[in-house]
């Protein structure tokens, strides 16, 4: 459908918005499906590759917050909620730090102290 309206607006002349609610959809369809992407959507591309790069530059090791000081470092203005969102579309997700396994508690052992 999003082909047949950018035809009509090719062959004759239909804007767009007047084909989409002659056949009851809404533009915002239309654009997703078929239009240039807006600006927000080409710099959210742009900010998914350079968390991609970051994430790899680092080893997986950092998450949204130091990820979102280095995006700024280099310029961008950017939330760590937004981050955070990208790297969840991602499927990016840094790797926590091992607790080493504590096998012996001071002061709690059998032997204890004897006085």
């Amino acid at each position: 459908m999003a082909t047949f309206i950018a035809a009509q607006r090719a062959e004759h002349g239909v804007p767009h918005a007047t084909a989409c609610r002659a056949l009851s959809v809404s533009p915002a369809w239309f654009y997703k499906r078929h239009g240039d992407p807006s600006p927000q959507h080409a710099r959210r591309e742009q900010l998914k590759v350079e968390i991609a790069r970051l994430f790899a530059k680092h080893r997986g090791r950092y998450g949204s917050p130091r990820i979102t000081a280095d995006l700024r470092d280099e310029g961008w203005r950017v939330s760590e909620n937004t981050v955070a969102a990208l790297m969840r579309e991602l499927g990016l997700a840094a790797r926590r730090k091992r607790r080493r396994k504590q096998t012996t508690r001071q002061g709690r052992g059998s032997g204890g102290h004897r006085t």
